[in-house]
C-alpha cells in the first residue's frame, strides 16, 4: 500500500472515520496511479479505516487497473447492471460496518450522493476530506517535480511547431491542429488541455476557444498549452506577432512581460499568494492597463491543470518550497488585442523554478 493512502487511513483513525469515498477521477489517479475518465459511468475508490483499499469500476476497466500494479481490491461491474447496489456490496465486505463516512463535497453531485444515501442507509457523511487531499497534492515530491519538467520540455516543442504553422489566411483550428499533429508524431502522447489559439481582437477573451478566426498580418497570436508526462501536465502560455507589430502591442506585450517576469524573479518562500498577485497587477495598473488584467495571477497544477492554491488577490496562503503554479499575468482589450504570458513553475528555497524555457522576449513571424 503507498504511503499516500497510508496517510489517508492515518487521518480517518484521528477522526474516528470508517471509509473515504473517493469519486473524483483525478484524486483516483493521484492516490492510485489509474488514470481513466468514467464519464457517467461510476468509478470509486474506497479507502478504509482498518482494511485494504477498493477500485470499484466498469468492467472494461479492471484490467487495466490491475496493469497499474494496484495491490488492493478490484471489483468490476457491467454496464446493463446497477452498479450503485454492486458498490454496496463490495463496500459491505470488510470486518466493520460502515457508519462514518468521509467524502469529496467539492466533486460529489447531489446526483451521486443521494445515490450513496439509499444503497448505504446507514452510513452518515461526516467530513470532507477535499481539505486534505489539497494540502497533500499542495507540495510536489522530486519525482512528481521530474516528470512535470519532461512535460514542460515537451511544452516548447509544442509551441515552436505552433509558431512554424502561422501563415496569412490560416486559420487558429487549423494552426492548432498541426501543433498537435506535429507533438503526437513526436512520440508527445497528449495534451494536458484542448490547445488555444487565438488571433487578434479575439485574444481579447481570456477564456475564448480555437475557432475559425483567420490571421492577418500585424496581428498578435495568442498560443495557451500544455502536454502530460506519465499522469504530469504542462501549462504556459505565449504571444507572438505576425508579419510586423505596431507601437501599441509591443507597448501592450512589454508592459505584461515585465509583469510576469517581475512576479516569477521576485516569488520566494514566506511570501503569501496575495502578494505575489499585487506584484504582476501593480505594474500592470501603474502602466495603465490595470482594468485589462480580469483574472487571478495564477493556479496550482500537477496531475490535473488546475489544482490548489489559486495565486489571487486577498489570498493570505504562505507560499512554500515544493508547490508548483502558474505565473501569468494578462491584458486583453475588447476589441483590439490580448496578451498573456505564462510560465508555471515550482517553488524552491532560493525562488521559482521554471518547467519550460522557451524565450518570452517578442517574436515576430515572419
Amino acid at each position: 500500500m503507498n504511503q499516500k493512502i497510508q496517510a489517508i487511513q492515518t487521518w480517518l483513525n484521528q477522526n474516528e472515520l470508517d471509509m473515504a469515498l473517493l469519486t473524483d477521477y483525478h484524486t483516483i489517479a493521484y492516490l492510485t496511479g489509474f488514470e481513466s475518465d468514467p464519464i457517467e459511468r461510476i468509478l470509486v475508490l474506497a479507502i478504509y479505516a482498518q482494511d485494504e483499499p477498493l477500485i470499484f469500476a466498469p468492467a472494461l476497466e479492471v484490467e487495466a487497473v490491475r496493469q497499474t500494479g494496484w495491490s488492493g481490491r478490484v471489483t468490476g461491474y457491467q454496464d446493463q447492471e446497477d452498479g450503485w447496489a454492486l458498490l454496496a456490496t463490495a463496500l459491505s465486505a470488510p470486518k466493520a460496518p460502515l457508519l462514518h463516512l468521509a467524502i469529496e463535497e467539492t466533486q460529489l453531485t447531489l446526483t451521486r450522493a443521494k445515490a450513496l444515501q439509499h444503497v448505504l442507509p446507514q452510513a452518515h457523511f461526516d467530513a470532507n476530506i477535499t481539505e486534505l487531499i489539497q494540502n497533500m497534492r499542495l507540495h510536489k515530491s522530486a519525482d512528481e517535480i521530474e516528470k512535470m519538467h519532461q512535460a514542460g520540455r515537451d511544452a516548447d516543442i509544442a509551441f515552436e511547431a505552433g509558431f512554424a504553422a502561422l501563415s496569412a489566411g490560416t486559420t487558429e483550428l487549423a494552426v492548432a491542429a498541426a501543433l498537435e499533429y506535429d507533438t503526437k508524431k513526436r512520440g508527445i502522447p497528449g495534451m494536458s488541455f484542448d490547445t488555444l489559439v487565438q488571433f487578434g481582437a479575439h485574444a481579447a477573451n481570456p477564456h475564448g476557444a480555437t475557432g475559425n478566426n483567420i490571421l492577418k498580418p500585424n496581428e498578435m497570436a495568442l498560443f495557451d498549452l500544455g502536454t502530460i508526462y506519465d499522469g504530469y501536465v504542462s501549462d504556459a502560455t505565449r504571444t507572438v506577432a505576425f508579419q510586423g507589430v505596431t507601437d501599441h502591442q509591443r507597448e501592450v506585450y512589454q508592459v505584461t512581460l515585465e509583469a510576469q517576469l517581475a512576479a516569477q524573479d521576485q516569488v520566494k518562500p514566506g511570501m503569501t499568494a496575495g502578494e505575489l498577485d499585487q506584484i504582476a497587477r501593480d505594474i500592470i495598473t501603474k502602466a495603465g492597463y490595470g482594468e485589462y488584467f480580469v483574472h487571478r495571477l495564477g493556479h496550482g497544477l500537477g496531475s490535473s491543470v488546475h489544482e490548489y492554491p489559486q495565486i489571487m488577490g486577498g489570498s493570505d496562503l504562505v507560499l512554500e518550497p515544493g508547490m508548483v503554479f502558474s505565473i501569468e499575468p494578462g491584458i486583453y482589450i475588447p476589441g483590439d488585442m490580448g496578451v498573456r504570458i505564462e510560465d508555471s513553475v515550482v517553488l524552491t528555497e532560493n525562488g521559482a523554478d521554471s518547467f519550460t524555457h522557451l524565450s518570452k522576449d517578442l517574436r515576430i513571424i515572419d
